[in-house]
């Protein structure tokens, strides 16, 4: 190999935190299960943290979770000489929509198109292509998705012109509001009710103060922000660190960062306290570039996510498990928050 492709590796410090007891999980999703996460990170403070996270839902049943949704995106825009000629395409195009997952099928067992979002914009006309990609992550495959059913548009539909294979309507690597609304790779939601007894032992908070927090900080701290869909601590945190244990693409802790933290006070008093994060665009894959590496391999299998399954099962299993690691580091960065001081004094004391 010649000097200038010779590829190096930078190493992370990584540790495995748990157990994390999970209910939900793949393949056995009817019960609970004892997990171990991988973080991998510079900000070693967030080992514990999610440690003290874990231990909650563990004192509590577990921690539920569920992918509720799930696609790979790409965009594609096309121009016309008008806004009538786009409308009279967009009316074909609708019609075709089972001749385009034929041509699809033609070149990929394993892309399956889901829907079409359209959107106008004058003389030009983008469609949100909706893929499902099994147990990969599926980048490359809504890729080729999209650029197999462009060309069989352009071939078929008269009066569009190509304008691009990608059209940042997808939305790829950036935070949007549409990925936020309908979702980029998996949409997952986790959630456990914490007693009072519980919040009081591992936190030292209460559901009072854990709540008046949210609304200060999650809510109208981004409100005040402007934060695109967003009311969340710090979720991108928890999920690049399980990203880069797993081979994923790091770069898609852009979209992943959004999601929402909801509270509520439960009991009879309100001493009790629901907490849940829904994160709409976790992208991880069991299988595709980076996954066949040493080290996201035996990551993958210690995770279980390397099981003879059904096609797309080992890739929401790992994307239920990214949503547990940010759930108790979310839970627990809140909890330190709402105590004057601990978030600085375990910072110094962890890093130190």
């Amino acid at each position: 190999m010649s000097k200038n492709r010779t590829v190096e590796f930078t190493s992370v410090p990584t540790q495995w935190i748990g157990p994390a007891l999970v209910n939900g999980l793949l393949p056995n999703a009817e019960m609970s299960e004892e997990v171990f996460l991988p973080l991998a990170t510079y900000e070693t403070p967030m080992w514990p943290s999610v440690r003290r996270g874990s231990l909650v839902f563990n004192a509590c049943g577990g921690l539920n979770v569920q992918v509720v949704s799930e696609c790979m995106t790409r965009s594609i825009v096309f121009s016309a000489d008008s806004m009538a000629q786009i409308q009279t395409a967009w009316g074909r195009i609708v019609e075709s929509k089972a001749v385009l997952v034929g041509e699809l099928e033609k070149v990929s067992r394993f892309t399956i198109l889901e829907g079409i979002t359209p959107e106008f914009v004058g003389n030009l006309l983008y469609l949100r292509l909706a893929f499902k990609t099994g147990d990969a992550s599926g980048h490359n495959m809504a890729t080729l998705g999209a650029q197999v059913i462009q060309s069989w548009i352009l071939n078929n539909v008269a009066d569009l012109r190509y304008g691009s294979l990608s059209a940042n309507y997808c939305v790829d690597k950036k935070v949007s509001a549409v990925n936020g609304i309908l979702g980029r790779g998996k949409h997952v939601i986790a959630d456990c009710l914490i007693s009072d007894k519980v919040l009081r032992r591992f936190l030292h908070s209460s559901a009072e103060r854990l709540h008046n927090l949210h609304i200060q900080k999650n809510l109208m701290g981004s409100v005040l922000a402007g934060s695109v869909r967003s009311a969340n601590a710090h979720f991108a945190n928890m999920l690049l660190a399980f990203y880069l244990a797993t081979g994923q693409d790091g770069a898609n802790v852009v979209e992943g960062s959004q999601g929402i933290t909801h509270l509520e006070r439960r009991g009879e008093n309100g001493e009790d306290l629901y907490f849940s994060v829904s994160i709409p665009n976790i992208i991880v894959g069991s299988v595709g570039n980076g996954k066949h590496l040493p080290e996201a391999q035996k990551a993958l299998e210690r995770l279980g996510c390397l099981q003879q399954q059904e096609v797309g099962d080992n890739s929401k299993r790992l994307s239920c498990l990214a949503a547990v690691a940010v759930a108790c580091g979310e839970l627990s960065l809140l909890a330190a928050l709402t105590n004057e001081g601990e978030l600085v004094d375990a910072h110094i004391r962890f890093e130190r």
